[in-house]
């Protein structure tokens, strides 16, 4: 009888630190929630820099003040400041941040844990949301971690500055920064919580010898960045790149471009200097930042936190070498990009665009119908944007990379037109979240869900997506261009857009 009530002590105490989880972190302890089923301790809204505010507006992420007690960490901090997110074209509310609170004070991480010891070590899968490096949140409903941690990996989401307050240069920020460099601010944010979590993955049974981050569209933009930064160097140990990267050439300049932007910006607020543009409100700026003369922030090449040649920096193996998992979604090419155009119009523009090399051009995408100069537009520009960054990114790197097609159709939904394998729908799936999406699910589809997902778990566990029980994944090189089509059949393919690379990489 003693023992047995001596066991149900035991057990309620247990019971009890599931209830009511607290880990004791660099700056001070947190407490926490669990899952509906106990398996899965949950923090949300963990600080991991200063609040970018006042005097700290565009200023790489300072270190954060230790606190004494218990902070509560239980629900999703702010989103960066954006423009109010709405649902729109494909992407449903399930997709998009949720539309408040927003503000500055945004600097906030996210972690999911099934790991009942700090002794377990269990891999630690970092993600990076998407959002043209405009827009995004931690807090997306398919970014939710507790599946991925059911899985056997801390999940932790992360947000980043974007915009005017993530990506702006000027000359006197460069100047001011000791680096004469300004910009990527969004970039330095990922890195500090990348620091965040070398110091505190143990605390939450993670291993900080084994990070994957990852990321989708802009997130894959963020995840290229990270690994050409040589500021990164050490901070994490496999890349996952989803749809898209730096290689596309899209929200990226020098930072002379930069500076000037920056420059035409502060023309817009009617103010002459930094400091007065640090007083101006948050949400007049980012009105401001709005305007078309004034352009979408992005990317700077600022030869400090990325190369002034991002190529020649890959060509030549001075990246963060590590194993690399990249890919692009059949319907990548289908939202950006005039894809309307006459047979005439298309070889003109192959004339215009390739000279000579022109017929070699036509002879690889040809088209000589109206619907054919459509489907090939859209082939042009899912390749320029997603799937040529993809190979690039594969084949300059000397560790093991895997490169994937995703093209499964989610099943329509009542009133709702079908997308197609749509820029973003590839999520749900590799992160094991259907349940977050509100569609008529289908047993195939939580099949492709389950093979997907442990896919990526088995990449970020071992630098290999390969496992049993799954269909086999082949080594991506120039030489077999062997992609991993993940459809409703899950097939291997060699030699896939091998001529259409080898033509848009020398040209």
């Amino acid at each position: 009888m003693k023992n047995s009530f001596l066991l149900l002590i035991l057990c309620f105490s247990v019971f009890a630190k599931a209830q009511n989880p607290i880990v004791a972190t660099s700056n001070g302890k947190i407490k926490g929630t669990t899952s509906m089923d106990k398996t899965v301790r949950v923090f949300k809204g963990i600080p991991f820099a200063a609040a970018p505010i006042g005097n700290l507006r565009w200023k790489a992420p300072q270190a954060l003040q230790n606190w004494k007690g218990i902070k509560q960490c239980t629900r999703f901090s702010a989103s960066p400041i954006q423009n109010k997110p709405v649902p729109f074209y494909c992407w449903s509310e399930e997709f998009i941040a949720q539309p408040e609170p927003i503000k500055e004070d945004c600097l906030y991480l996210n972690v999911w844990t099934s790991a009942k010891a700090k002794s377990k070590k269990q891999p630690v899968f970092v993600w990076i949301y998407g959002g043209g490096l405009n827009s995004g949140s931690a807090n997306c409903a398919i970014y939710d971690g507790e599946e991925m941690a059911k899985k056997g990996v801390v999940f932790i989401s992360i947000n980043y500055r974007v915009g005017v307050f993530g990506f702006m240069a000027h000359p006197e920020l460069s100047k001011e920064s000791g680096h004469n460099t300004s910009g990527n601010y969004g970039f330095l944010d990922q890195m500090a919580a990348l620091k965040w979590v070398q110091k505190n993955a143990a605390a939450f049974g993670g291993d900080p010898n084994n990070v994957t981050i990852a990321g989708q569209s802009a997130g894959a933009f963020s995840v290229t960045a990270l690994i050409a930064s040589p500021l990164a160097k050490g901070l994490f140990h496999k890349a996952i790149a989803q749809s898209g990267g730096l290689f596309s050439n899209m929200l990226i300049q020098n930072l002379e471009k930069a500076e000037n932007q920056g420059v035409v910006f502060m023309k817009k607020t009617n103010t002459n200097s930094i400091a007065e543009l640090r007083k101006i409100p948050a949400e007049a700026l980012q009105l401001i930042g709005n305007n078309p003369e004034v352009g979408g922030f992005g990317t700077t090449l600022d030869g400090y936190v990325l190369p002034v040649n991002l190529l020649e920096h890959f060509k030549k193996g001075l990246h963060n070498q590590t194993p690399i998992l990249t890919g692009w979604v059949t319907g990548d090419g289908n939202f950006l990009g005039d894809t309307n155009m006459s047979i005439a119009d298309y070889k003109k523009e192959a004339q215009t665009k390739y000279g000579d090399k022109a017929d070699a051009f036509l002879n690889i995408f040809p088209a000589n119908t109206a619907d054919e100069v459509k489907s090939v537009k859209q082939k042009l520009t899912l390749l320029g944007f997603a799937g040529l960054p993809a190979h690039l990114l594969a084949s300059y790197n000397t560790k093991a990379s895997y490169v994937y097609q995703f093209g499964h159709v989610a099943p329509d939904k009542p009133n709702t037109p079908n997308y197609g394998a749509f820029h973003t729908s590839e999520v749900p799936y590799v992160l094991h979240n259907l349940h977050t999406w509100n569609r008529p699910w289908q047993p195939l589809d939580t099949e492709i869900e389950t093979i997907f997902s442990s896919y990526w778990v088995n990449f970020a566990k071992t630098g290999n997506p390969n496992g049993s029980n799954l269909p086999e994944w082949k080594m991506y090189d120039q030489e077999s261009g062997a992609v991993m089509v993940l459809g409703d059949k899950i097939e291997s393919k060699s030699g896939f857009f091998k001529k259409e690379f080898a033509f848009l990489e020398k040209n």
